[in-house]
């Protein structure tokens, strides 16, 4: 699992990286501090932009992981589904609050923002339907031919998750390191010392909620 978060982490930094190349860096060291200044910005916003896109992804991928534990849950019978949907709400509530927060950060406008939201909310009805076929139609397909051959359609959606959601938890980890973190940094000088104890009371607040979410999920 720690080796699948690293690998997040890793993955997520050639991403910006390679996007940074592509979007050119071209701060020269005999420019005049105004045009230093306007790189700079100019870099800045680049980075904005793409933490960002790098968010969109691992929130996509996690809630393919969502669609697939969902699905799985119904095929094992209503009860179970109607909990794990439940519970799924429960987790995502403070999570896209979170999601849509770094989206504005990164320059999109509050529409935008919920609208790319919704776009990501994709990836939970591809893993719905990607668990319903499967591991519901086609071992129902392999049983009316021959019930031997049912374990090879199979496929172990647990183990799929338990790759998945740590990758995705390093893309997380990764963008908070890179993207948040750094800009309360920043802005911590002129902030009042009141501002930054909401701010540390806001992160302890999150990891609370974390804690209590993982308890009784």
């Amino acid at each position: 699992m720690s080796l699948c978060v690293l690998s997040g982490i890793l993955c997520f930094l050639l991403v910006e990286k390679t996007v940074r190349i592509f979007k050119g860096d071209h701060s020269h060291s005999h420019a005049t501090p105004g045009k230093k200044s306007k790189e700079l910005k100019e870099e800045q916003a680049i980075g904005f932009k793409t933490s960002g896109y790098l968010n969109l992804a691992a929130d996509f991928s996690h809630n393919f992981t969502d669609g697939l534990a969902i699905a799985a849950s119904f095929l094992v019978s209503r009860n179970v589904g109607l909990v794990t949907t439940v519970t799924v709400l429960v987790h995502e509530l403070p999570h896209e609050i979170g999601d849509f927060a770094i989206l504005i950060q990164a320059g999109c406008t509050p529409t935008k923002a919920i609208m790319l939201q919704f776009i990501t909310a994709v990836g939970a009805l591809m893993g719905a339907i990607f668990s319903l076929v499967t591991v519901g139609v086609l071992p129902a397909m392999f049983s009316t031919k021959d019930s031997s051959n049912l374990p090879v359609a199979h496929l172990p959606i647990e183990q799929m998750t338990s790759k998945i959601l740590p990758f995705t938890a390093g893309g997380f980890i990764y963008i908070a390191l890179v993207t948040v973190i750094p800009d309360l940094l920043s802005t911590s000088q002129k902030s009042s010392i009141w501002q930054n104890l909401i701010e540390l009371f806001a992160m302890l607040l999150g990891i609370m909620l974390m804690v209590i979410v993982g308890m009784y999920e």
